[in-house]
């Protein structure tokens, strides 16, 4: 099965955020074709949460997975381990006070 490009798949997530009001920030472009992409859900009272997306070796199934939750600067010092390593990366940073992602929504894993 062929892999969606990052860029598409960022770009039609940020659409569809914007269809529901929810703002969506790319925070770091990463590789257009193959990069990772983690997503920092800010609740705008000072706590987040990053999601990575995960792959069940077992069933094959792609599923989003919180990488860590707390206070927002720990999620930033996460972010930034990460960049270190990974210079393809993207960030996104949607900011949603009743805490929506859409990330379980249909299409998005």
């Amino acid at each position: 099965m062929s892999r969606l490009k990052a860029s598409i798949w960022v770009s039609a997530y940020r659409k569809r955020l914007e269809l529901l009001n929810i703002a969506c920030f790319v925070v770091r472009h990463g590789d257009d074709d193959g990069g990772a992409v983690l997503v920092k859900l800010n609740t705008l009272d000072g706590q987040a949460r990053l999601y990575q997306r995960s792959f069940d070796l077992m069933t094959g199934d792609r599923a989003w997975v919180v990488l860590i939750e707390g206070a927002e600067a720990e999620c930033d010092a996460a972010i930034s381990r990460q960049a270190k390593f990974d210079p393809d990366l993207w960030v996104l940073e949607v900011e949603d006070r009743a805490g929506r992602h859409l990330l379980d929504a249909e299409g998005f894993a």
